[in-house]
Protein backbone atom coordinates (compact mmCIF):
# COMPACT_ATOMS: atom_id res chain seq x y z
CA UNK A 1 0.00 0.00 0.00
CA UNK A 2 1.13 3.36 -1.00
CA UNK A 3 1.90 5.52 2.00
CA UNK A 4 0.73 9.63 2.46
CA UNK A 5 4.65 10.32 1.21
CA UNK A 6 4.11 8.52 -2.25
CA UNK A 7 0.77 10.28 -2.51
CA UNK A 8 2.01 13.34 -1.68
CA UNK A 9 4.91 13.11 -4.50
CA UNK A 10 2.58 11.60 -6.99
CA UNK A 11 0.06 15.09 -6.17
CA UNK A 12 3.04 17.33 -6.46
CA UNK A 13 4.75 15.66 -9.65
CA UNK A 14 1.49 15.89 -11.22
CA UNK A 15 1.18 19.73 -10.52
CA UNK A 16 4.81 20.85 -11.27
CA UNK A 17 4.10 18.49 -14.27
CA UNK A 18 0.99 20.37 -15.71
CA UNK A 19 3.41 23.75 -15.69
CA UNK A 20 6.26 22.32 -17.19
CA UNK A 21 4.13 21.06 -20.31
CA UNK A 22 2.86 24.20 -20.24
CA UNK A 23 6.42 26.02 -20.07
CA UNK A 24 7.31 23.12 -22.98
CA UNK A 25 4.46 23.96 -25.46
CA UNK A 26 5.39 27.45 -25.34
CA UNK A 27 8.53 27.04 -26.33
CA UNK A 28 7.26 25.74 -29.96
CA UNK A 29 3.80 27.26 -30.00
CA UNK A 30 1.93 30.78 -28.84
CA UNK A 31 -1.80 31.63 -29.29
CA UNK A 32 -0.57 35.07 -30.07
CA UNK A 33 2.49 37.14 -30.70
CA UNK A 34 3.20 38.25 -27.47
CA UNK A 35 3.57 41.94 -28.62
CA UNK A 36 0.58 41.87 -30.61
CA UNK A 37 -1.35 44.16 -29.02
CA UNK A 38 -4.68 44.33 -31.34
CA UNK A 39 -7.15 42.23 -29.42
CA UNK A 40 -8.30 44.83 -27.47
CA UNK A 41 -8.07 46.14 -24.00
CA UNK A 42 -9.88 44.10 -20.93
CA UNK A 43 -11.74 41.75 -23.40
CA UNK A 44 -13.39 39.14 -21.00
CA UNK A 45 -12.38 35.68 -22.14
CA UNK A 46 -14.12 33.90 -24.52
CA UNK A 47 -13.96 34.11 -28.08
CA UNK A 48 -10.63 34.42 -29.99
CA UNK A 49 -8.80 35.01 -25.93
CA UNK A 50 -9.68 32.23 -23.88
CA UNK A 51 -8.35 34.03 -20.67
CA UNK A 52 -9.66 37.35 -22.14
CA UNK A 53 -6.55 39.95 -22.85
CA UNK A 54 -4.81 42.68 -20.44
CA UNK A 55 -4.81 46.44 -20.00
CA UNK A 56 -2.45 46.56 -23.38
CA UNK A 57 -4.68 44.24 -25.62
CA UNK A 58 -2.43 41.29 -25.31
CA UNK A 59 -3.65 37.93 -24.88
CA UNK A 60 -3.32 36.74 -21.70
CA UNK A 61 -3.09 33.02 -22.24
CA UNK A 62 -0.12 33.78 -24.14
CA UNK A 63 1.62 35.66 -21.66
CA UNK A 64 0.62 33.32 -18.49
CA UNK A 65 2.40 30.63 -20.66
CA UNK A 66 5.43 32.48 -20.94
CA UNK A 67 5.08 33.18 -17.90
CA UNK A 68 5.61 29.63 -17.26
CA UNK A 69 8.65 29.30 -18.51
CA UNK A 70 10.25 32.00 -16.63
CA UNK A 71 9.21 30.80 -13.47
CA UNK A 72 10.55 27.73 -14.03
CA UNK A 73 13.68 28.74 -15.97
CA UNK A 74 14.37 31.49 -13.09
CA UNK A 75 13.86 28.47 -10.22
CA UNK A 76 15.86 26.15 -12.01
CA UNK A 77 18.68 28.13 -12.83
CA UNK A 78 18.54 29.58 -9.19
CA UNK A 79 18.44 26.76 -7.83
CA UNK A 80 21.26 25.20 -9.74
CA UNK A 81 23.55 28.04 -9.06
CA UNK A 82 22.89 27.96 -5.60
CA UNK A 83 23.15 24.40 -4.97
CA UNK A 84 26.51 24.21 -6.67
CA UNK A 85 27.83 27.51 -5.23
CA UNK A 86 26.46 26.31 -1.59
CA UNK A 87 27.82 22.63 -1.86
CA UNK A 88 31.17 23.48 -2.57
CA UNK A 89 31.38 26.57 0.12
CA UNK A 90 29.93 23.98 2.51
CA UNK A 91 32.24 21.28 1.75
CA UNK A 92 35.18 23.69 1.87
CA UNK A 93 33.97 24.75 6.00
CA UNK A 94 33.34 21.35 6.35
CA UNK A 95 36.90 20.46 6.33
CA UNK A 96 38.35 24.05 6.79
CA UNK A 97 40.72 24.37 9.80
CA UNK A 98 38.76 25.95 13.41
CA UNK A 99 39.12 29.48 12.63
CA UNK A 100 38.63 28.84 9.27
CA UNK A 101 35.47 26.98 9.76
CA UNK A 102 34.19 29.77 12.19
CA UNK A 103 34.91 32.43 9.68
CA UNK A 104 33.07 31.28 6.75
CA UNK A 105 30.27 30.46 9.05
CA UNK A 106 29.88 34.10 9.99
CA UNK A 107 29.62 34.79 6.59
CA UNK A 108 27.47 32.69 5.61
CA UNK A 109 25.11 33.86 9.06
CA UNK A 110 25.58 37.37 7.47
CA UNK A 111 24.64 36.52 3.75
CA UNK A 112 21.84 34.49 5.06
CA UNK A 113 20.68 37.60 7.34
CA UNK A 114 20.66 39.94 3.90
CA UNK A 115 17.44 40.10 2.41
CA UNK A 116 16.91 38.65 -0.69
CA UNK A 117 15.27 41.81 -2.21
CA UNK A 118 18.41 43.82 -1.49
CA UNK A 119 20.82 41.87 -2.75
CA UNK A 120 18.59 41.81 -5.78
CA UNK A 121 18.76 45.48 -5.88
CA UNK A 122 22.48 45.65 -5.70
CA UNK A 123 22.80 43.28 -8.35
CA UNK A 124 20.64 44.93 -10.81
CA UNK A 125 22.30 48.61 -9.82
CA UNK A 126 25.49 46.89 -11.09
CA UNK A 127 23.74 44.93 -14.22
CA UNK A 128 20.31 45.71 -15.32
CA UNK A 129 16.84 44.02 -14.51
CA UNK A 130 16.88 41.18 -16.10
CA UNK A 131 16.34 37.35 -15.83
CA UNK A 132 20.01 36.89 -15.77
CA UNK A 133 19.90 39.28 -12.59
CA UNK A 134 17.38 37.66 -11.15
CA UNK A 135 18.81 34.42 -10.93
CA UNK A 136 22.34 35.80 -9.55
CA UNK A 137 20.38 37.47 -6.88
CA UNK A 138 18.39 34.33 -5.62
CA UNK A 139 21.12 32.04 -6.32
CA UNK A 140 23.82 33.79 -4.28
CA UNK A 141 21.26 34.54 -1.11
CA UNK A 142 20.38 30.44 -1.73
CA UNK A 143 24.02 29.57 -1.34
CA UNK A 144 23.95 30.21 1.79
CA UNK A 145 21.44 28.10 3.35
CA UNK A 146 22.72 25.65 1.50
CA UNK A 147 25.86 26.01 2.50
CA UNK A 148 25.22 26.08 6.17
CA UNK A 149 23.04 22.81 5.92
CA UNK A 150 26.16 21.34 3.29
CA UNK A 151 28.54 22.24 6.75
CA UNK A 152 26.64 20.48 9.14
CA UNK A 153 26.05 17.20 7.25
CA UNK A 154 29.62 17.20 6.23
CA UNK A 155 30.93 17.71 9.96
CA UNK A 156 28.19 15.16 11.05
CA UNK A 157 29.59 12.64 8.33
CA UNK A 158 33.42 13.00 9.41
CA UNK A 159 32.71 12.31 12.91
CA UNK A 160 31.56 8.46 12.06
CA UNK A 161 34.09 6.03 12.69
CA UNK A 162 33.87 4.98 9.02
CA UNK A 163 35.58 8.39 8.27
CA UNK A 164 38.11 7.06 10.87
CA UNK A 165 38.76 3.16 8.90
CA UNK A 166 39.18 5.16 5.79
CA UNK A 167 41.87 7.37 6.60
CA UNK A 168 43.36 4.84 8.45
CA UNK A 169 43.33 2.63 5.06
CA UNK A 170 45.26 5.38 3.51
CA UNK A 171 42.15 7.04 1.69
CA UNK A 172 42.93 10.49 0.50
CA UNK A 173 40.30 13.10 0.98
CA UNK A 174 38.84 13.37 -2.32
CA UNK A 175 38.16 9.76 -2.44
CA UNK A 176 36.17 9.86 0.34
CA UNK A 177 34.25 13.11 -0.62
CA UNK A 178 33.31 10.87 -3.42
CA UNK A 179 32.59 7.42 -1.70
CA UNK A 180 31.03 8.40 1.67
CA UNK A 181 30.28 12.16 2.13
CA UNK A 182 28.76 13.05 -0.72
CA UNK A 183 26.38 9.51 -0.92
CA UNK A 184 25.50 10.37 3.12
CA UNK A 185 24.41 13.79 2.88
CA UNK A 186 22.68 14.18 -0.85
CA UNK A 187 19.54 13.33 -0.05
CA UNK A 188 18.49 16.13 2.53
CA UNK A 189 20.19 18.00 0.42
CA UNK A 190 17.95 16.81 -2.47
CA UNK A 191 15.13 17.91 -0.30
CA UNK A 192 16.32 21.58 0.76
CA UNK A 193 17.06 22.17 -2.81
CA UNK A 194 13.39 20.92 -3.56
CA UNK A 195 11.99 23.40 -1.09
CA UNK A 196 14.57 26.33 -2.56
CA UNK A 197 13.05 25.57 -5.70
CA UNK A 198 9.33 26.88 -4.25
CA UNK A 199 10.83 29.84 -2.33
CA UNK A 200 12.68 30.76 -5.88
CA UNK A 201 10.01 30.75 -8.04
CA UNK A 202 8.45 33.19 -5.38
CA UNK A 203 11.34 35.68 -5.32
CA UNK A 204 11.12 36.14 -9.08
CA UNK A 205 7.43 36.60 -8.79
CA UNK A 206 8.43 39.04 -6.19
CA UNK A 207 11.29 41.14 -8.08
CA UNK A 208 9.56 41.07 -11.04
CA UNK A 209 6.38 42.63 -8.74
CA UNK A 210 8.64 45.33 -7.50
CA UNK A 211 10.15 46.06 -11.33
CA UNK A 212 13.67 44.03 -10.63
CA UNK A 213 12.97 40.61 -12.73
CA UNK A 214 12.40 40.27 -16.41
CA UNK A 215 11.59 43.74 -18.06
CA UNK A 216 9.12 43.79 -20.48
CA UNK A 217 7.63 41.93 -23.22
CA UNK A 218 8.60 39.33 -21.08
CA UNK A 219 5.59 38.02 -19.14
CA UNK A 220 6.53 37.43 -15.48
CA UNK A 221 3.44 36.26 -13.22
CA UNK A 222 4.92 38.83 -11.07
CA UNK A 223 4.61 41.40 -13.53
CA UNK A 224 1.25 40.26 -14.49
CA UNK A 225 0.06 40.71 -10.93
CA UNK A 226 1.51 44.07 -10.66
CA UNK A 227 0.18 45.34 -14.17
CA UNK A 228 -3.69 43.30 -12.96
CA UNK A 229 -3.83 45.12 -9.68
CA UNK A 230 -5.41 48.36 -11.34
CA UNK A 231 -7.98 46.51 -13.00
CA UNK A 232 -8.42 43.54 -10.75
CA UNK A 233 -12.32 44.58 -9.91
CA UNK A 234 -13.34 44.87 -13.80
CA UNK A 235 -10.79 42.30 -15.30
CA UNK A 236 -9.82 39.87 -12.23
CA UNK A 237 -9.41 36.87 -14.46
CA UNK A 238 -6.09 39.41 -15.28
CA UNK A 239 -5.27 38.84 -11.54
CA UNK A 240 -6.63 35.59 -10.54
CA UNK A 241 -5.03 33.35 -12.91
CA UNK A 242 -0.92 33.93 -12.82
CA UNK A 243 -1.87 33.76 -9.28
CA UNK A 244 -3.19 30.32 -8.73
CA UNK A 245 -0.79 29.36 -11.54
CA UNK A 246 1.89 30.60 -8.82
CA UNK A 247 0.51 28.70 -5.66
CA UNK A 248 0.04 25.70 -8.07
CA UNK A 249 3.77 25.53 -8.85
CA UNK A 250 4.70 26.01 -5.50
CA UNK A 251 2.40 23.90 -4.27
CA UNK A 252 3.33 20.88 -6.04
CA UNK A 253 6.80 21.96 -5.79
CA UNK A 254 6.48 21.60 -1.82
CA UNK A 255 4.35 18.11 -2.31
CA UNK A 256 7.83 16.80 -4.09
CA UNK A 257 9.70 18.37 -1.26
CA UNK A 258 7.63 16.63 1.44
CA UNK A 259 7.56 13.45 -0.69
CA UNK A 260 11.31 13.03 -0.69
CA UNK A 261 11.92 13.57 2.57
CA UNK A 262 9.88 10.44 3.57
CA UNK A 263 11.36 8.59 0.80
CA UNK A 264 14.66 9.47 1.79
CA UNK A 265 16.90 6.79 3.34
CA UNK A 266 17.53 6.80 6.99
CA UNK A 267 14.70 9.24 7.82
CA UNK A 268 13.85 7.33 10.49
CA UNK A 269 17.24 6.98 12.20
Amino acid sequence: MKGPGSKGLAAGCALVGVVLAVAVVSLVWLPYDPADTSGGRLVPPGGEHLLGTDKLGRDLLTQLMIGARIALVAGGGSVLLGGVLGVLAGLAAGFATRWLDDALAAALDALIAFPTLLLAMLVVAVRQASLGSAVLAIGLAMSAVVARLTRILVKRVLAQDYITAARTSGSSWPRIIAEHVLPNIWPTLLVNLALQLGLAVLAEASLSYLGLGPPPPNASWGRLLHEAQATVLTAPVGAIAPGVLLVVLVVGVNLVADGLRDLAPGRSR
